[in-house]
């Protein structure tokens, strides 16, 4: 990874366009400096990093890390089986946790870039772990995703309102887990 950055290449991990980056620049929010005798603005790495941060901008492609994912589910089985899938063929880095002190210990450990989040763990108040986790400086650009048994349209469209950034279907489909953990963490539109 490149120590410093232009500011397109900042727009594009970021999502936004580089008219916007600039602005961030020029109000001083993103530290940088300027090419003398020119227009041009750098940005070093390590000032993008502590500015996506703090923006709850997702850190995938600039933390050098794997996807860290945290699947949340009462049932062992259904998500280790999922784990092990994810980790073998997709160089996820995969944490399970079957109960609500387990998943929040797990998230501060490894601040997972996704959470899957079985909405029917025991104990567990979906909302109330989700805006837990928004609280967090540190969880705070975690993704978490719903993961409903029977999924219905209804379902998804509330879970989208209530803030989740996406919805999953249980059983697990590997394929539907894998473009949702892409879409989740995915910073470039």
């Amino acid at each position: 990874m490149k120590e410093v950055l232009t500011t397109g290449e900042v727009a594009r991990l970021c999502g936004v366009a580089p008219r916007t980056v600039s602005k961030w620049f020029d109000t001083g929010r993103l530290r940088g400096y300027k090419i003398p005798g020119s227009r041009d603005r750098r940005i070093p790495r390590e000032s993008l990093l502590r500015f996506m941060r703090a923006h709850g901008i997702p850190l995938r492609g600039l933390d050098g890390a794997v996807t860290r994912v945290l699947v949340v589910d009462a049932d062992y089985e259904s998500a280790d089986a999922l784990r092990v899938a994810l980790e073998s063929g997709f160089d996820y880095q995969v944490r399970v946790a079957t109960g609500v002190f387990e998943a929040g210990l797990l998230a501060r450990q490894t601040r997972p870039h996704v959470i899957l989040l079985e909405t029917s763990v025991l104990g567990l108040d979906p909302l109330q772990m989700r805006q837990a986790l928004r609280a967090d400086p540190d969880l705070v650009g975690t993704r978490v995703v719903a993961v409903e048994p029977r999924l219905s349209p209804e379902q998804m469209q509330l879970r989208m309102k209530q803030g989740f950034d996406g919805c999953l279907g249980k059983p697990y489909n590997l394929g539907a887990a894998v473009r949702i953990i892409e879409e989740a963490t995915d910073i470039v539109s």
